[in-house]
């Protein structure tokens, strides 16, 4: 016996095969990183920048072509010299859809297409019944996605992932969009909670406005309520994936605890969502409501302040953008805490995006996720991060 473990050649091979891929793939987006700043380029320009052969050059550029990634924009005619033959100059192709953000509320999909520049250039949205199941949601958003893609003169051949953020804590909802995504596009697929990426859409926006804080905890109140937490501008799902569930904190119990969708009772969702909201202000009254879940939201958010000592809070959702003066309960509980305790409170703000925020958050984390951001993670089988927490071992 040589002493070698059963498998341990097709270990090896799956791993210099994922090497592999990675370094081809890096090679092509510092290829698409360069037309970004620059369009207009001919491959021997593209080479010299980036630092590649121009075999290999050649050979990434035909690909990228093929896919629609590119376009061949005009030649160099016009500034050659010579009777040599003329070059090619390449552009982005405006056309091409390379992320797809997609954002799986309990009552609506919302989508987003951006193009290799990162930059959005399509979207949709299409409403459904709370009660519809996840299935028949997943289906509308694929349907959606085409149809969009149709309507506004765009293509996925290039598209270089998709991730899709589903509401609630619904692992078998997660598994399903994985598979339905992956099987219809055929590309790396994210899943996480469609609040947490609201949380790094929020982030990454006041990164180009003033400057991004390097830890915001966030809170959206809309049909439900869910959190997320961005640290050094990375979103922070927890090792078990469920990090910043904030909505299933318990704020209420005995008789005064009713029933949440997640199986439990007394969740801030069933006392500071949309629904709750309505249902409470016809038995009480909206100023009596209003108040109640402010003071649950406040004390939710400042039990998560004093943890994690983040640097602000944001608060986002229909809730909040109807009655903004929820964010004074949460502003004077914090302020009082981090004083009682000798430290600065965090900076409590209103969120800054609208509805699109989940799928905003969503492309922001497949752009995180490039080899050419991210450097050169170990891959294998068995530590694909295209699947979602809980289809993980």
């Amino acid at each position: 016996m040589d002493g070698k473990k059963p498998g341990s050649y097709v270990e090896r091979v799956i791993a210099v095969t994922n090497v592999q891929a990675l370094v081809r793939r890096t090679h092509e987006e510092h290829v698409l990183a360069v037309l970004r700043e620059r369009a207009g380029l001919s491959r021997a320009e593209i080479a010299t920048r980036v630092g590649l052969s121009r075999t290999t050059l050649s050979e990434i550029t035909g690909d990228l072509l093929s896919r629609g990634a590119i376009v061949v924009v005009d030649t160099d005619a016009s500034t050659r010299s010579g009777s040599g033959r003329r070059a090619e100059l390449l552009a982005l192709d405006p056309r091409s859809g390379q992320y797809l953000g997609v954002d799986l509320a309990h009552t609506r999909v919302r989508l987003l297409v951006a193009d290799a520049a990162h930059e959005v250039i399509a979207s949709g949205v299409r409403s459904y019944d709370a009660s519809l199941p996840w299935s028949e949601r997943i289906a509308q958003a694929i349907e959606l996605a085409e149809s969009v893609a149709l309507e506004q003169d765009l293509h996925f051949g290039a598209l270089q992932g998709v991730a899709v953020g589903v509401a609630g804590t619904d692992a078998t909802a997660r598994e399903a969009a994985h598979h339905a995504f992956a099987e219809h596009f055929g590309v790396q697929v994210l899943v996480d909670n469609n609040t947490r990426y609201a949380a790094l859409a929020e982030a990454m926006t006041r990164s180009s406005t003033d400057g991004a804080p390097s830890e915001l905890v966030y809170l959206r109140l809309s049909e439900g309520v869910g959190g997320g937490l961005v640290v050094a501008g990375r979103l922070v799902s927890g090792g078990l994936g469920a990090a910043g569930e904030l909505g299933h904190v318990q704020v209420t119990d005995g008789d005064d605890a009713r029933a949440c969708r997640c199986g439990r009772a007394g969740c801030l969702e069933t006392v500071a969502s949309t629904r709750a909201l309505r249902e409470a202000a016809d038995e009480r009254g909206l100023e009596a409501a209003l108040a109640t879940a402010a003071d649950a939201v406040a004390s939710v958010l400042t039990t998560a302040a004093l943890i994690l000592s983040p640097e602000r809070i944001v608060v986002g959702g229909t809730v909040v953008a109807e009655h903004p003066g929820l964010l004074d309960a949460v502003r004077r509980d914090v302020t009082a805490a981090f004083a009682g305790v000798g430290a600065v409170p965090p900076v409590v703000t209103a969120a800054v995006l609208g509805d699109d925020d989940g799928a905003r958050g969503a492309i922001a984390a497949l752009v995180q996720r490039s080899p050419l951001l991210a450097g050169y993670p170990a891959l294998s089988e068995s530590d694909d991060t295209s699947e979602p927490r809980s289809l993980r071992a």
